[in-house]
């Protein structure tokens, strides 16, 4: 798109002088590397946005999505790369998605729970990552199941002997490859749509520009040749408007 006021758009979004982006390496499709170098689609976004209104990036980089979004809520990172979710609505503006990934359940191989039905009922314990997309959604939206919070959902879900484990697909397939002890739970629970956010302060133009730029950026198929550069699945790519 046409940027006719970079300088008003540079100076909104990133007062610093900087672009400073929330990256969350602790989801490994969006993010990979390291603190000092990461890579992959949220970063290929950040640069792109950063070099259309003419200003250096700088990656806040944090193992959690909940610690990425309070690096932004507090005034330390002026870009996020979050899951769109109610609970976070009312403090970021978000883009459209950029990606779709799916939340998944992971349970014992002899276990009796074959659907997502099937594990929201009493007496049925959710390790969870905490203040990740899919802890918002369950949190919400159980009704019988009750959601146990840990560093990572997985962990909690072996050392608290629960249930079931909620997590992305890619990596818990990942964690179930090689454990015939546990499988998933097919279909996926919830679509969890992945985009830009930065806080509700910023003027129309900039949420607009933000918005209009990933929107340009998924349907060109920049987001899918980022995906597919740094490992990950193309396809993930949101669907376009």
């Amino acid at each position: 798109m046409e940027i006719t006021n970079a300088t008003a758009l540079a100076r909104d979004l990133a007062p610093t002088g900087v672009l400073r982006a929330s990256i969350n390496l602790g989801n490994p499709v969006l993010a990979q590397g390291t603190p000092d170098a990461p890579r992959g689609i949220t970063v290929d976004l950040a640069r792109e946005l950063g070099r259309r209104i003419g200003l250096p990036v700088e990656f806040r980089c944090f193992d959690a999505a909940r610690k990425s979004y309070e690096a932004m809520a507090t005034g330390q990172a002026d870009l996020c790369f979050l899951a769109v979710d109610p609970a976070r609505e009312a403090e970021v503006a978000f883009t459209a998605p950029y990606v779709h990934i799916e939340g998944m359940y992971a349970v014992p191989a002899d276990s009796t729970l074959r659907t997502p039905d099937d594990v929201d009922h009493e007496g049925v314990r959710i390790g969870v990552k905490q203040g990740s997309a899919y802890d918002l959604f369950l949190t919400r939206t159980l009704r019988h199941a009750t959601v146990v919070r840990g560093a990572e959902g997985v962990d909690v879900f072996h050392t608290e002997k629960l249930e079931a484990a909620a997590g992305i697909r890619q990596p818990l397939t990942a964690h179930v490859a090689g454990r015939p002890e546990l499988r998933l739970v097919e279909p996926a629970f919830m679509t969890i749509r992945q985009a830009v956010g930065t806080t509700r302060e910023r003027s129309p133009e900039t949420v607009r520009f933000l918005s209009e730029t990933v929107a340009e950026l998924t349907a060109s198929g920049f987001v899918a040749d980022a995906l597919g550069r740094s490992g990950q699945d193309p396809t993930l790519a949101a669907p376009v408007a």
